[in-house]
């Protein structure tokens, strides 16, 4: 039995295409009401609204007792929280984060926090560029799965791939957490560039020297360089500052033309800016791109005066 804790939009495509390949499989969710309506509709209409959910997956609001591993599809900020209150029931599986942050509050990515919390269970990672209603709709996707067991890590790569999700593994746990967590800052950053009408151009240099601010802070910390430029770094990268279905883009692009944005979509790289600025201090790095953000979001800044804060630095080799 696979559970995947999280009825959001990347838990109900987990789901959904665990579930397809034939896995016994419960979608778990804390809120009543909706796993009322996803039973009743066979959807997960405020999430994936058109996609129906396999016959045989299970909704539920408490989690199955077994052995079987588990996904963590919840937000980064909230995912200390949820272990917190499932802790007995979570001890001794092979645990699964499924969320891709920096903890604001400790600067932990989530593989560390899962360690630090249940040091007796497996801790692993599932990350890359993929977008939740491409893997509903059964597209092909491929993710990394990082767990510094390599032997557990060949299990959960075998028990997770899916028809049309292909899944590569690493060891590199601090690797895999960052790049699908500073992506995210980057994200905000190209989204604003967009929004503020600023060319593809523009956009093209901040990728890229945004890459350059992943791979300066993941390396000090003691990721392979490998892993950044791999599907959990550059490819996550390039997928969310190009496409408008990723939702830290849009919120970047909300801010590039001074407007206001939902504020009940989880934006993962608001709280992740932060916490990568206090991080990189620590490390004694400079992070300008990051450092522009947190500027932005914290409104002391506009939008073109982070971009001549950005384009005013000292001219040096590439």
């Amino acid at each position: 039995m696979i559970t995947v804790m999280g009825a959001g939009a990347f838990g109900t495509a987990l789901a959904i295409s665990l579930a397809e390949a034939g896995h016994p499989v419960t979608l778990w969710s804390r809120d009543h009401e909706q796993v009322s309506a996803m039973r009743l509709a066979r959807e997960n209409a405020h999430r994936l609204p058109g996609i129906p959910l396999p016959q045989f997956l299970a909704i539920d609001t408490t989690i199955p007792a077994g052995t079987g591993p588990v996904l963590l599809a919840v937000p980064m900020q909230q995912m200390r929280d949820v272990i917190k209150q499932h802790r007995a029931t979570l001890e001794g599986r092979d645990l699964v984060a499924c969320c891709k942050g920096i903890e604001l509050s400790t600067t932990m990515g989530p593989v560390a926090i899962l360690r630090q919390m249940i040091p007796d269970s497996a801790a692993a990672i599932l990350t890359g560029p993929s977008f939740a209603r491409d893997i509903a709709r059964g597209l092909p996707t491929a993710l990394t799965l990082a767990c510094a067991d390599p032997e557990k890590g060949i299990v959960l790569q075998q028990s997770l791939t899916t028809r049309n999700l292909r899944i590569y593994r690493t060891t590199d746990t601090i690797g895999a957490e960052l790049g699908g967590a500073l992506k995210n800052v980057i994200a905000i950053a190209a989204g604003a560039v967009t929004g503020a009408g600023l060319g593809d151009s523009a956009r093209a240099a901040l990728m890229t020297r945004g890459y350059a601010e992943m791979q300066r802070l993941a390396l000090s910390l003691g990721a392979r360089p490998d892993t950044l430029s791999g599907l959990s770094g550059f490819g996550d990268l390039v997928l969310t500052c190009t496409s408008p279905q990723s939702r830290n883009m849009r919120f970047g692009m909300a801010l590039g033309k001074n407007e206001a944005f939902d504020p009940t979509i989880t934006v993962e790289g608001a709280a992740t800016a932060r916490a990568t600025l206090q991080r990189a201090a620590e490390e004694g790095l400079e992070m300008p791109i990051t450092a522009a953000v947190v500027a932005l979001l914290d409104g002391k800044i506009q939008l073109r005066q982070a971009m001549d804060m950005l384009l005013s630095r000292p001219l040096k080799e590439e």
